[in-house]
């Protein structure tokens, strides 16, 4: 499959370790053509390119690591709605300023975005 073919997905990449665990995760599922990663922060500073491939109609999956929604919010500035949202502090991910992402709980939200997401593909 090729990668214009997949959704693509978008992830908060603030300075918390919540916000890391969300960029780790689209990015295990951009390495794993899952689907396709792309730029919230170009998004969000109306970078025309990355805003034409978040317009583009394909399927979005946005991942937030806090109820700030931060990449959603960047999103929606071009009247854009992400297909699936995921705010990772529902996944219990805790929020906390100079602390690296724990591996454990990067793999736990990866895992259940994804079979999520495959579950949605299948209906």
């Amino acid at each position: 499959m090729r990668k214009k073919d997949l959704p693509i997905v978008y992830s908060c990449s603030g300075c918390s370790s919540a916000a890391q665990t969300a960029n780790q995760v689209a990015i295990k599922m951009d390495r794993a053509d899952i689907a396709e990663m792309s730029c919230i922060a170009g998004v969000g500073g109306d970078v025309k390119p990355l805003v034409r491939t978040a317009t583009s109609g394909r399927e979005i999956i946005a991942i937030d690591g806090c109820p700030l929604s931060c990449c959603k919010h960047s999103l929606a500035r071009h009247e854009v709605e992400p297909t699936h949202h995921f705010d990772l502090s529902k996944f219990n991910v805790p929020k906390r300023k100079g602390v690296d992402p724990d591996p454990t709980l990067v793999e736990d939200a990866y895992e259940r975005i994804v079979e999520f997401s495959n579950r949605k593909a299948q209906v």
